[in-house]
């Protein structure tokens, strides 16, 4: 079955940087990335990579910035008072999932100070050249709840209990 919309992909990848070094890799974590294709769960340029592939298909794809989590943004570099940390120790280098406008955000701590904390909000991934190594596993078609949901969704789930509000 081929790549389109309204289909469950389920694949593996390597995800590396500019320079090689590997950043993830789903088959060493033995968990394969299933999504739902032509719904944004995934990049665009992965997406539109993967169309039209099938079951089997091997792929490399290079992404700019702009087309991964974007160019750096230095204006999401910003200071904020001590007090809006949940824990005690707070150190450069630490990350918090913090609730943002577009769903969660990854806040990284740069800076201590005594009252305050400088933190970057840009993704870690902003401003990289990503590469993967992509190996199509199955292809799919979306069941109703999935489309409803507009996610895959675990095997067992009773499509009952979806609510359905995005399919007819």
């Amino acid at each position: 079955m081929t790549i389109a919309p309204q289909r469950v992909v389920t694949l593996h990848y390597v995800l590396s940087d500019r320079d090689g070094s590997v950043l993830d890799d789903s088959r060493a974590r033995r968990q394969p990335l299933e999504y739902l294709h032509g719904h944004g769960n995934i990049m665009a340029g992965l997406e539109n990579a993967l169309a039209g592939q099938d079951a089997g298909a091997q792929l490399s794809v290079t992404l700019m910035p702009v087309e991964a989590y974007g160019l750096r943004d230095e204006a999401l570099v910003r200071e904020v008072g001590r007090h809006a940390f949940p824990v005690e120790e707070v150190a450069p280098g630490m990350r918090f999932q913090t609730p943002g406008d577009d769903g969660p955000e990854i806040v990284t701590v740069l800076e201590v100070r005594d009252d305050a904390v400088v933190i970057d909000t840009n993704h870690p991934l902003a401003g990289q050249v990503l590469r993967y190594r992509l190996e199509v596993l199955e292809v799919r078609d979306a069941t109703r709840a999935e489309l409803a949901k507009g996610h895959p969704l675990p095997p067992g789930t009773d499509p009952g209990e979806v609510e359905d509000k995005k399919v007819p």
